[in-house]
């Protein structure tokens, strides 16, 4: 009947188990509904997945019932994670550090990665990133800080591309949405920069060659350049308007600078 159980809150009712150090052992009660549930110590570890040392406040330890594990150690309150606490992988390795509430993350924590660096830092809102954070790669440099809604990117933000702002705007949904942006080729020579709108260049901006030479400054329009002034190795080309990134109406200049 064990399986037809759902709740573990009806689980630890009927165990009122008590601990000494790692060994689960139950308290003395009604042995006929122990039979009829098949109730034990180690059914309800493989139930949970875990046990811990006390179920009640103060400074506990949970161990994880397959390997012995510690996979979190903090406070507790009425049966679940409350104020500071730590959470560990299966390697041993911590991968968060912080505040909950009601069991779940809540306040300010970090999370770390299977390497033990640091992921990201910030605010948390049960148990997921709400309010202002910061993102780190693998190699704890930034890549983020800002705004999270719901676990996801939402809000004003900065983000990083070797230790140099990308983009700084507002996102949606863990989406850029507007602002001002970098954009790299694969070589990692900007190739832009200027606004940005859903996922488009929209705005004034500039765009460079692989040398670094500035090739159009203008304004652009749902990724298409719409006006504004050409570059051959810093001489003005032309200057005027655009028609599906091609030249329109304007001004051609030559070398010498005239007007051609």
């Amino acid at each position: 009947m064990l399986e037809n159980i759902k709740s573990i809150k009806i689980l630890k009712l009927l165990f009122n188990l008590i601990y000494d150090e790692r060994k689960l052992k139950l308290i003395k009660y009604n042995k006929l509904i122990q039979n009829k549930l098949n109730i034990n110590h180690i059914n309800y570890q493989l139930f949970t997945g875990r046990y811990i040392i006390s179920e009640k406040n103060g400074i506990i330890k949970e161990f994880s019932y397959y390997n012995n594990n510690l996979i979190y150690e903090g406070e507790y309150l009425n049966g679940k994670r409350n104020g500071k606490g730590k959470e560990y992988n299966e390697a041993r390795t911590i991968i968060f550090e912080g505040e909950y509430l009601n069991g779940k993350r809540n306040g300010y924590g970090k999370e770390y990665n299977e390497e033990g660096k640091i992921k990201y830092e910030g605010e948390y809102l049960k148990g997921k990133r709400n309010g202002k954070g910061k993102e780190y790669d693998e190699k704890s440099k930034i890549i983020y800080e800002g705004e999270y809604l719901n676990g996801k990117r939402n809000g004003k933000g900065k983000e990083y591309f070797n230790d140099i702002i990308i983009f700084e705007g507002i996102y949606i949904k863990g989406k850029r949405w507007c602002g001002t942006w970098k954009e790299f080729n694969e070589e990692n020579y900007l190739i832009y920069e200027g606004g940005y709108l859903n996922g488009q260049r929209n705005g004034k901006g500039k765009e460079y060659n692989e040398l670094n030479e500035l090739i159009f400054e203008g304004e652009y329009l749902y990724n298409w350049r719409k006006r504004g002034k050409e570059y051959i190795k810093g001489n003005l080309i032309f200057e005027g308007e655009y028609l599906f990134n091609k030249k329109w109406n304007g001004k051609g200049y030559g070398k010498n600078g005239n007007i051609i």
